[in-house]
């Protein structure tokens, strides 16, 4: 299973709440060029797990007008920022065997990303993810690697 990780877009202070902080100009358009350069791998995701943010939701408004609608996907409470990365990644798992899915995307938050990374591959201390940036870690059997991780600044 490959298992893509995503942090939202970058977005604005102006909310009375975190959860609803949105999306900046320069935070959606970082989005859509790490969408595009996702899209250029050739992935095609089966299932895509999101926060309930709305900065999360608005990224994957953005990255979903870039790729085929997946087969499944699904709003998790587990994945707010705050949330427990050892039960967020079992959970994500969890899915990806349920709804057997090859390609995942989850869409999320720091620290939990990086903690999910961790958590994921062992003996790795946790990266940290710029917003609008990818890893990937490849999950074969009870083997886990961090393939890669990107960033806008990367790609470009």
């Amino acid at each position: 299973m490959q298992l893509y990780l995503m942090r939202h877009g970058e977005a604005g202070h102006e909310a009375k709440y975190d959860r609803e902080r949105s999306l900046t100009e320069s935070g959606l358009h970082h989005v859509a060029l790490m969408s595009e350069w996702l899209k250029s791998t050739g992935v095609k995701f089966q299932l895509v797990l999101v926060s309930p943010y709305l900065r999360t939701q608005q990224t994957w408004q953005e990255v979903s007008q870039h790729f085929p609608a997946p087969r499944k996907c699904k709003v998790l409470d587990e994945l707010v920022p705050a949330a427990d990365p050892e039960m967020a990644a079992r959970l994500v798992l969890a899915y990806a065997e349920q709804y057997q899915a090859e390609n995942v995307l989850v869409l999320s938050h720091m620290p939990l990303l990086g903690y999910m990374v961790s958590e994921l591959v062992p003996g790795m201390e946790p990266p940290l993810f710029a917003t609008s940036s990818v890893a990937l870690v490849d999950i074969i059997g009870r083997h886990t690697e961090l393939m890669w991780q990107q960033t806008t600044h990367s790609i470009s």
